[in-house]
């Protein structure tokens, strides 16, 4: 009876061995397979992703390419060669600006925009996503041609948009920016907001009212917002929903790892699908180049042309 009992204890153990070397076994090979395909998935280029924006029906790349160094730090073959590039690579949105290339200037001012519309020639006008801005308010009067102080009122808008639709050599623009408010907003190295700065503005109803009228021209299709607020987004969604005037779709704010707080501390909730659902258009996304560490090297021979060393401060 002993040996019987013995006997049939190493039976079971033996099975048990067996069973858990077999299971040890399939879960090595799953393991192995695993490591396989993630080396493959690594090894294979990254597919493009595209998502849509706002309550826009555009569906858009989650790479936007920008122009603003195109005819100042980039020569026109240049800048074809990146915008062919990145066409091929899949993007199929490029924003551009009236003020265009940086920095502004009434000899350079527009020569981005005749850029992309020689490239633009060539291409089939339903693939690429076409961006621009028209300027807030601003001093430099050389964007107009009668004009005393730029703002972003009925006459500066439609007179933006035309020129703009001119160079681009297009009929239509499929996202058009204010590029900055035409109020007071603490931009460009200000860090707080200064009350004692604050001055009378376009009523954000005329802005939208001059935007909609380009848009039942068939001249714009959607709008947007850059260099905004919570205060900016939420009046201008109030404005078109009280006024039934069209709805900003985007804003085209600085994000990156250096420049975080002002989006995600209250901008990230006012713009949040289920809220205003505003898409955001991150501008700067390296941090100007910083987060590429090409700053690093001083000594590197084509540092110089580097736009933080031509344009120091200017993000």
């Amino acid at each position: 009876m002993q040996q019987q009992k013995i006997r049939q204890q190493y039976l079971r153990d033996k099975w048990c061995y067996a069973r858990s070397r077999s299971s040890s076994q399939q879960s090595q090979r799953w393991h192995r397979r695993r490591v396989r395909s993630r080396i493959r998935s690594a090894q294979e280029p990254a597919k493009l992703q595209y998502r849509k924006l706002g309550d826009s029906d555009l569906f858009i790349s989650e790479i936007t390419l920008g122009t603003m160094t195109f005819g100042e730090q980039s020569t026109e073959k240049e800048s074809h060669d990146m915008l062919s590039y990145s066409f091929d690579q899949g993007i199929n949105i490029l924003d551009t600006a009236e003020i265009y290339p940086i920095q502004p200037k009434q000899e350079t001012q527009g020569r981005t925009d005749l850029y992309v519309g020689r490239w633009m020639k060539s291409k089939p006008r339903d693939k690429v996503i076409l961006a621009t801005k028209v300027s807030g308010y601003s001093d430099r009067t050389f964007l107009r041609d009668n004009a005393e102080m730029v703002r972003a009122d009925a006459p500066n808008i439609k007179e933006s948009v035309e020129k703009s639709l001119s160079r681009l050599s297009t009929d239509y623009i499929d996202l058009l920016h204010i590029h900055w408010p035409d109020r007071y907003v603490a931009l460009y190295g200000e860090f707080s907001y200064d009350s004692t700065k604050w001055k009378p503005s376009v009523p954000f109803e005329d802005q939208l009212k001059a935007l909609q009228e380009l848009i039942d021209e068939g001249k714009v299709r959607y709008i947007g917002v850059s260099n905004e607020t919570s205060y900016g987004v939420m009046r201008f969604v109030q404005a078109a929903k009280l006024h039934g005037l069209p709805k900003i779709v985007s804003i085209q704010n600085g994000y990156s790892l250096l420049v975080r707080c002002s989006f995600e501390v209250d901008l990230a909730e006012v713009c949040h699908p289920n809220n205003c659902n505003v898409g955001l258009l991150a501008y700067s996304p390296l941090g100007s180049g910083v987060l590429t560490g090409k700053y690093l090297d001083d000594n590197s021979g084509n540092s110089k042309s580097f736009r933080l060393n031509l344009f120091p401060g200017y993000m």
